[in-house]
């Protein structure tokens, strides 16, 4: 998603090392929320936190996430990515020591989020390093395969080791990152290739290929010095994650015994605002952070929007899911394996997810785990009294499973695949950011329902993935008429 410069020449071991590493830090990065869903009843135990809180540590990471991924961008281009990547990965460890060490909800919370920028950054710069670092062909193909399939295999790690590790205490789990990340800072260090900004190349007229059209230059160095980000882009990116963190708590205090329409009504009132800024230094900028060309293309926006309500409905089944297990008297452990199914698809499909993609067509890979989805969230057994045996989760769970191995490639296929080249990393940057604010958004009204109830916390979830399915259905029709309509010089 991140422009890239060319990097100097790494001899073939030392790239697949250096390819090990970054698929090592795109495992933990995704282990993240698995991991914290496992753990989040522990915790609101051990810190006296209801389901309105403990939703910060979901709904915190992910706006920190989407907030940060525009803007991480124009970050790396003026620093360096070997820097951004490095820096990023000294203070994910360092918030996630801080984070298993507080009593407070509110620095846990402020760990998350400020880990969630961490990963705006490491994710798609990692990805970047290595298609500059590897060569086009085959070699590439196998770094970025191996890639995705540590991202997609992240979520089934955070699970297990969750497991594991709350059942000693709920801060290992959030711990356990901090050593492996510094493990990775120190291999990074000796293997990430430096940038040509730092090997003190001067060539101020550098530019990516890939985002020349968009008017997004590679700010490499200019007169002998690195520039950052740009104060459009600085107050673009602050107002976005502002934004989302208000709506976030708006949305948490509008049910349930929390509920408090004044704080609600200040809330929505801050993000608009914030959102007003946004747009106005958006329109000022010479570079804005997203091409308004990419505001008016169809098939993105409508993938972004069903691509967030899967993964919003996604993350609310399962923190929802996560409190009544913990309810049941199940172990985390033994919430760990309930999740399983929900999550062991996408990482068993990965490798092929494309290419199932393809051959389905992305539209009706999209619909068909639209519809599932939602399907699993309304066999889930909603009664009060319920104590949930294998077999009633085991079908709930594995369509949700099924659903998101079929759609989230299909996907960002279908966002990305009408998108000319040199908008493909602007794109990529808006749709994940639609992924991430769909998780942040749908937490925080999912946890103050489920203080009413179950059953009105799964409507909602339900309601959500719908919605979902509706935007991927209404993608069928264009698709059709598409593979109907006869060629250009058909007579």
């Amino acid at each position: 998603m991140y422009p890239s410069t060319t990097n100097p020449p790494v001899g073939e071991r030392t790239r697949w090392a250096l390819v090990a590493v970054l698929a090592a830090n795109m495992l933990v990065d995704a282990l993240e929320v698995s991991a914290t869903l496992v753990a989040m009843p522990a915790v609101g135990a051990d810190l006296g936190a209801g389901a309105a809180g403990l939703q910060w540590l979901v709904s915190g990471f992910a706006a920190g996430f989407g907030g940060l991924l525009l803007l991480g961008g124009r970050l790396v281009e003026g620093l360096g990515r070997r820097r951004v990547f490095l820096a990023a990965l000294l203070v994910f460890a360092a918030a996630s020591l801080a984070g298993a060490l507080t009593d407070s909800l509110a620095a846990l919370t402020a760990t998350r989020v400020l880990k969630g920028f961490c990963v705006a950054l490491t994710a798609p710069t990692g990805l970047a390093i290595i298609t500059s670092a590897v060569p086009e062909g085959a070699a590439r193909r196998r770094a970025v395969s191996l890639y995705s399939l540590f991202g997609a295999a992240g979520f089934c790690a955070g699970l297990l080791l969750s497991g594991l590790f709350t059942g000693a205490g709920w801060r290992w789990t959030l711990a356990f990152p901090a050593p492996v990340a510094l493990l990775l800072l120190a291999a990074g260090a000796r293997l990430v290739p430096r940038d040509v900004r730092d090997s003190g190349a001067r060539d101020a007229g550098v530019r990516d290929a890939g985002v020349r059209g968009a008017g997004v230059r590679d700010a490499g160095v200019r007169g002998g010095g690195l520039r950052g980000p740009g104060r459009h882009a600085a107050a673009c990116g602050a107002a976005l994650t502002g934004a989302v963190l208000l709506l976030v708590y708006g949305l948490a205090h509008l049910a349930g015994p929390g509920r408090e329409p004044a704080r609600a009504a200040a809330a929505f009132a801050g993000a608009a605002l914030l959102g007003a800024v946004f747009v106005t230094a958006e329109r000022r900028s010479p570079r804005p952070l997203v091409p308004p060309v990419l505001l008016r293309h169809g098939p993105l926006l409508r993938s972004a929007l069903g691509a967030a309500a899967l993964n919003g409905s996604y993350v609310g089944f399962l923190l929802v899911a996560s409190l009544h297990l913990r309810e049941t008297g199940r172990s985390p452990w033994q919430t760990a394996l309930v999740f399983l199914p929900a999550a062991a698809p996408l990482a068993l499909s990965a490798l092929h997810s494309a290419r199932i993609a393809v051959r389905l067509g992305p539209a009706r890979a999209v619909a068909a785990g639209a519809v599932l989805a939602p399907l699993g969230y309304a066999l889930y057994p909603r009664a009060p009294d319920a104590d949930p045996r294998w077999t009633v989760l085991l079908p709930a769970t594995a369509c949700v499973g099924a659903a998101f191995a079929l759609a989230f490639t299909a996907l960002h296929l279908q966002a990305t695949g009408a998108v000319p080249a040199r908008l493909q990393g602007a794109a990529g940057g808006l749709y994940q950011t639609f992924v991430q604010a769909g998780a942040a958004l749908t937490a925080a009204p999912v946890a103050a329902l489920y203080t009413v109830g179950r059953a009105p916390a799964l409507c909602l979830v339900t309601v959500i993935g719908a919605a979902g399915a509706c935007v991927a259905l209404g993608g069928l029709v264009p698709a059709a008429r598409a593979a109907a309509a006869p060629p250009p010089n058909h007579p």
